[in-house]
């Protein structure tokens, strides 16, 4: 373990201080990042899930693993959905763990698109689906399944009327969310999915309305983003985005033009917040924060997760109003004490990141634990 910078000087202790976030009131400006970990074994969360993120509810914002808002949607094995009742019931035992632990917690809706196997959906009875993506284009790459790594396939393209009941899935997964007990969702616009993918133009070489030129690019986007936050309210939806991170074989030479002109167009729709992953393109930080006048969340560019303390000078420097932290608080379900207080922090065992039991999950103990 490694000690880092303490939080509890001056000008890092904005870091703990509440803030009001869309609809929700939070305690504290630190957020646990969206981190799939396969858990969910025939993609209903499960007991374990529910203990692990309530060991987590110090966050002032959780943000689920990616959830799928249809069967096709799924990109990986033992991933949870939000689009049938017994996962609705399972998700509100999750829900009620971290209220009752004083926690907050939004889904994040994850339409995987051209990242996935039919044989993934074909394991929990869906089917053998193909997946779908703005054009035929197959990603370079590979994909967990349950047989272990296989090539991507070519996707389907998604139809006019396709697209359409793709934005519609996610309006009803976002209702389920909310009837599952959820504080809000996330719409999930990065990382190489569906939406990334409209952004792309390696991935969307379409020539209707939904691709070609940097407008139609960014409209489905904002098509989603409009109807989640009409069906559940502008103040329960974020939306994350990974301008040129390149995660998906997505390729976007135009990302200073695209992203500027996105978040553009949805300032001042009154949404929760806008969550930017930086790693890709950090020049770009200051330009997106200027554009948005509401509450940004910053997943910051740093690779040594043990100087990610060090990111709190950056709400200081007004870079962001909250900061979210994603492999921190997998060894640490105390993280924000930690931090506040300048503890040693734990290094997860990324061997154990992704499936398997509760061994790396929810055995990493707590300082108090450690100290008992």
């Amino acid at each position: 373990m490694t000690n880092v910078t303490t939080a509890t000087n001056t000008t890092t202790a904005i870091a703990f201080e509440p803030i009001a976030v869309g609809d929700m009131e939070l305690r504290n400006r630190v957020v646990m990042s969206p981190m799939t970990r396969n858990r969910a074994f025939g993609t209903v969360p499960t007991d374990d899930m529910a203990t692990y993120y309530a060991q987590r509810a110090g966050a002032g914002l959780i943000i689920t693993e990616g959830v799928q808002p249809s069967p096709v949607g799924q990109g990986y094995p033992d991933t949870p959905g939000l689009h049938s009742a017994a996962q609705i019931a399972a998700w509100r035992r999750v829900t009620d763990a971290v209220h009752g632990a004083g926690g907050t917690i939004v889904a994040q809706l994850m339409h995987t698109g051209r990242i996935g196997h039919p044989s993934t959906t074909q394991a929990v009875g869906a089917g053998a689906l193909v997946p779908v993506a703005p054009s035929a284009v197959r990603a370079d790459g590979q994909v967990f399944t349950p047989a272990g790594r296989a090539d991507l396939v070519t996707p389907r393209a998604l139809s006019e009327a396709e697209i359409a009941a793709t934005i519609a899935d996610f309006v009803t997964a976002a209702r389920n969310a909310i009837a599952a007990g959820f504080d809000g969702v996330e719409v999930h616009g990065a990382n190489g999915y569906l939406l990334h993918q409209f952004l792309a133009p390696n991935a969307n070489q379409r020539s209707d309305r939904w691709g070609g030129s940097v407008e139609n690019r960014i409209r489905f986007t904002i098509e989603v983003v409009d109807a989640v936050a009409d069906a559940i309210g502008a103040g329960r939806t974020g939306l994350r985005i990974s301008p040129a991170n390149g995660l998906g074989d997505t390729v976007e030479p135009d990302h200073d033009i695209v992203y500027p002109m996105l978040v553009k167009e949805l300032d001042g729709r009154g949404l929760a917040y806008l969550h930017l992953v930086e790693a890709g393109a950090p020049q770009l930080t200051p330009v997106l924060r200027a554009a948005w006048n509401g509450v940004l969340i910053l997943n910051a560019a740093d690779p040594d997760p043990l100087t990610h303390g060090a990111r709190l000078q950056r709400l200081a420097d007004g870079h962001a109003d909250l900061l979210s932290f994603g492999r921190l608080f997998i060894a640490n379900p105390d993280l924000v004490d930690r931090l506040a207080t300048g503890a040693p922090l734990a290094v997860p065992d990324l061997s154990k990141a992704y499936g398997g039991d509760h061994r790396g999950y929810i055995d990493y103990p707590s300082l108090v634990a450690v100290a008992g």
